[in-house]
């Protein structure tokens, strides 16, 4: 996929991520949980979902483990989202200082193209309470409202699909 400029308020590019690129695209999860979901979710739910500002050992094999494209700003992280081989949207986040710029749209418009490609006919995520109105918006339906397990803490969060 080549780097491609979308149509964001900031001026953005959008590329393929690089291995190189996790300690980047760790900071945008960090910041995203810690910042960006303060309104639906509890200190120690956001310290259970992202514990520590550094990355744990397997962060770089799941962001290479499928697809993940990167939106850059002058030169820097400012979202990403995952997709697996089996249609499984595993993460989409976008840093605060950048919410409300068009990045997740724009991201969500490349994963798409890229599921299309890879011949999928069905995604799904699991939602934050911040996320799901976002999907939904973008055609997702939800599936179940779900609590999971971080660090001994019960987070909610929505099972959600999207027909190609």
């Amino acid at each position: 996929m080549p780097p491609t400029q979308a149509s964001f308020r900031r001026p953005c590019r959008l590329r393929p991520a690089r291995s190189s690129d996790g300690t980047a695209l760790y900071a945008v999860f960090f910041a995203a949980v810690h910042g960006g979901t303060v309104t639906a979710y509890s200190a120690r739910e956001r310290n259970a979902w992202a514990p520590s500002p550094t990355a744990p050992p397997d962060w770089n094999d799941r962001l290479m483990g499928g697809v993940t494209i990167l939106a850059e700003s002058r030169g820097r992280a400012a979202g990403f989202m995952t997709l697996g081989h089996d249609g499984h949207l595993d993460l989409a986040y976008v840093a605060p200082d950048h919410a409300g710029q068009g990045i997740g749209r724009a991201l969500h418009t490349a994963i798409l193209d890229r599921a299309r490609a890879q011949g999928l006919s069905l995604l799904d995520t699991q939602a934050s309470l911040i996320a799901r109105p976002f999907f939904t918006a973008l055609g997702w339906q939800t599936i179940a409202r779900q609590s999971v397990i971080r660090e001994g803490v019960a987070l909610t969060n929505f099972r959600m699909e999207r027909l190609l």
